[in-house]
């Protein structure tokens, strides 16, 4: 496989200015096991502003996990996860351990984290435009105006602008995942994840939702990815992680990790996919 040059990232650390030099999202020695068993051991990750991660891997190699723990939708058994500044989940005793935060606490720290879900997770009692007004609305107290404005802007650019009145029902696989996108952008997070974002799509609705995606990549939106769509990786990813049974394996530029992989579970893994 060929790559692309690599999307130029300036401009995103320009606007982030004096936060350009630090992690958005940050994750310090993650431990999160099920039923006894260890799904994540040890995970270290750091992502910067503007930068899109796509994460790599087999089937229960902790990927899905991973970003879960980052929106805190799984306890962690051990290690941090920061979002900005902003211990998600948790507060510190002085002695360092960790206890549960308050429900309003991790609120706020989740509008700070779009997630953009493998099977869209969007409300089938709502049509577009409230999928997208929703939580601006109810969580961040946003007056209702603006809210609706920068909605039917959002709707505008992931190509649903004609579709603001229609119901999740009546859309497309392709078009319930852009309204996902919409909704997750609504908040103005610092960072948007995605869990496999094309693996329920037909596979001719994939390509305009992979189109999207690397639009965002290229404005610098800040993205962790979980895919198998290697071409994507390829064009819009920054870094490339792959994991392999709950530990980082290797990681780096799109083309050492997928072209010229260090690792012989990396190599086996994209033997197979080739």
């Amino acid at each position: 496989m060929s790559v692309p040059p690599m999307k130029d990232t300036t401009q995103a650390a320009a606007r982030a200015g004096t936060d350009a030099a630090r992690p958005v999202v940050r994750i310090e020695g993650l431990w999160k096991q099920f039923h006894g068993s260890h799904v994540l051991k040890g995970v270290d990750l750091a992502v910067m502003p503007g930068e899109v991660v796509c994460v790599l891997g087999p089937s229960g190699s902790g990927k899905t996990t991973l970003l879960r723990c980052i929106n805190h939708l799984e306890d962690i058994d051990r290690g941090r996860i920061y979002v900005g500044d902003e211990l998600v989940g948790y507060d510190e005793e002085p002695d360092g351990r960790l206890f549960h935060c308050r429900e309003r606490d991790l609120r706020r720290a989740r509008t700070n984290i779009g997630f953009v879900f493998q099977h869209f997770n969007l409300f089938g009692n709502l049509n577009a435009l409230a999928n997208v007004t929703l939580a601006p609305t109810l969580v961040k107290k946003e007056p209702a105006a603006e809210v609706e404005r920068r909605a039917r802007e959002l709707l505008a650019r992931v190509g649903l602008a004609d579709r603001a009145g229609a119901y999740p029902r009546e859309l497309s696989g392709g078009q319930k995942q852009r309204l996902a996108i919409a909704r997750a952008l609504a908040m103005r997070p610092k960072v948007v994840l995605f869990d496999e974002p094309t693996s329920a799509l037909d596979p001719e609705l994939v390509g305009e939702v992979l189109a999207l995606m690397t639009e965002l990549a290229a404005e610098g939106i800040t993205m962790i990815v979980v895919t198998h769509e290697l071409g994507f990786a390829l064009e819009a990813a920054d870094r490339v992680v792959f994991m392999a049974g709950g530990v980082v394996v290797e990681e780096g530029t799109p083309d050492e990790v997928i072209n010229h992989p260090r690792h012989e579970r990396t190599r086996t893994f994209f033997r197979k996919l080739s």
